[in-house]
């Protein structure tokens, strides 16, 4: 389940909610639901999700105002937000993608387009997720076969340290925190003592030099671990 993307759904309306809800989970997403732009600030404070579905027109804080907060702070600012509106005007697209909204979609709209937005928009953030091939110097690593080759050796990994390598591999570069592996890796909802990503992460380097080369996995003291 933790392999899976955290798709954020902020809809006032029950019905549409749940209809958006019900094709998400369908399709293989993760889903979490807010029905105001309050209670859709406190969860994604509490855990960013990999993508939000936000609808424009809500009660007390609109939609505009929580693309406006969550796109002027770091932590969040990589999210990719998709608009709903009933406001089909050009000014209104225009004044909802400069507010940092990724895509904008009218309503009514196709759920089948809203889901292939969806998954456009995660294979721009989070690639292996939706079957990208990724590739890092000589580590190739394919998601749909869960393969993974260093300079043609096939590697092998169990399943978490495949998703450890998936996330290291989509953000080369990127320092991540023992606390945000856990999030990416194992998932929100289990708890797993921080130790165990050191466990993992030693699994993950010997699998990576099993046939020779240098370890392209770096240790940052005080802050986690990055690739490269």
């Amino acid at each position: 389940m933790a392999e899976q993307p955290t798709v954020l759904v902020v809809e006032d309306e029950p019905a549409q909610r749940e209809v958006l809800a019900y094709n998400l989970e369908a399709e293989g997403f993760r889903v979490a639901k807010a029905g105001n732009g309050e209670e859709a600030l406190m969860l994604v404070n509490e855990a960013a999700p990999d993508i939000i579905v936000l609808d424009w027109m809500l009660p007390n804080v609109s939609g505009i105002e929580v693309c406006r907060q969550l796109k002027t702070r770091s932590e969040t600012r990589g999210v990719p937000i998709i608009m709903l509106s009933a406001r089909s005007e050009e000014v209104d697209k225009v004044r909802g993608l400069e507010t940092g909204a990724d895509d904008y979609v009218v309503k009514p709209y196709s759920v089948v387009e809203l889901m292939a937005r969806v998954r456009a928009q995660l294979r721009r953030t989070r690639p292996s997720t939706v079957g990208e091939r990724l590739e890092y110097e000589d580590i190739v690593l394919d998601s749909d076969t869960h393969r993974v080759t260093r300079s043609d050796h096939q590697l092998k990994l169990g399943p978490t340290e495949f998703r450890l390598l998936s996330t290291f591999m989509e953000k080369p570069g990127r320092v991540w925190s023992r606390e945000q592996l856990l999030d990416r890796v194992w998932g929100r909802d289990i708890y797993v003592d921080t130790r165990t990503v050191d466990v993992h992460i030693g699994r993950l380097r010997k699998a990576l030099c099993q046939h020779g080369g240098d370890d392209p996995l770096r240790t940052v003291r005080g802050a986690g671990y990055a690739l490269g």
